[in-house]
């Protein structure tokens, strides 16, 4: 399917401008959308083409840049310490409020896009998987794809460090996915069980999955990329986004 790539909206949220990539087939129609969720470092290369990728099985794709009342229109930070600081500083430093409220805009945005059909799903990496899934609490959500998503487990996103995400499980209306590398130091053993216990608890609609592999091994850059996982796990975001949107 060819897809348009260089479509850009700003929208206007509580807390200032936020622009937003869109990744779409050009061929005419209406597509189900998915809210994708960068890493720490916002819209780089590999989320492009991650979202490229998406955007080719028919989908919508809207990558939201995260940092919007931290850095310029635009930013992208680098893969190295510097960017890895900044990322992980303004992770901490915006309040949950705002990635909330910047859920509930580009939500309501796709509902009404003149190219969508007002499904919204939602997918996220890293720092984007647990927006994945914070994002889904909103009803209007009928699936998440959530990868290795940091900081759930210990509640610890966001201005205070003390987020709610998985108390409120029980809200979740769609059916979710979670997928974890097990030498993730990020979410070790302990914290993917207190996660999993708590969807269980809540009764969510879920599906888990744990593989051999590092933090980030969808990111086809540098050297925690594992290929062969890549084209699996792809297939199962795929499936998920077929059954429900």
């Amino acid at each position: 399917m060819i897809i348009q790539t260089n479509e850009i909206v700003d929208l206007k949220t509580p807390t200032g401008l936020m622009r937003c990539h869109i990744f779409r087939p050009v061929a005419d129609g209406q597509y189900s959308s998915v809210i994708f969720y960068s890493e720490i470092y916002q819209v780089t290369q590999p989320i492009r083409r991650l979202a490229e990728y998406i955007a080719g099985q028919g989908y919508i794709v809207i990558v939201p840049e995260v940092y919007h009342e931290y850095e310029p229109l635009g930013t992208v930070l680098e893969y190295d310490k510097e960017g890895t600081d900044r990322g992980n500083c303004l992770k901490f430093e915006k309040p949950i409020s705002a990635y909330d409220s910047d859920a509930d805009t580009v939500i309501e945005w796709a509902k009404h896009y003149e190219h969508g059909n007002g499904k919204v799903g939602t997918m996220g990496v890293c720092l984007g998987g647990h927006l994945a899934l914070r994002a889904a609490l909103n009803s209007n959500v009928l699936a998440a794809a959530c990868f290795y998503p940091t900081n759930v487990h210990d509640s610890t996103l966001g201005q205070g460090q003390n987020d709610d995400t998985i108390h409120r499980l029980a809200e979740l209306k769609g059916e979710t996915m979670f997928v974890f590398g097990r030498q993730d130091p990020h979410v070790p053993f302990e914290g993917r069980l207190q996660i999993q216990q708590a969807l269980q608890k809540a009764g969510a609609v879920y599906e888990w999955h744990e593989f051999n592999a590092q933090h980030a091994f969808l990111r086809d850059e540098g050297p925690r990329y594992d290929a062969e996982l890549f084209q699996l796990c792809m297939g199962l975001v795929i499936r998920l986004f077929a059954r429900n949107l």
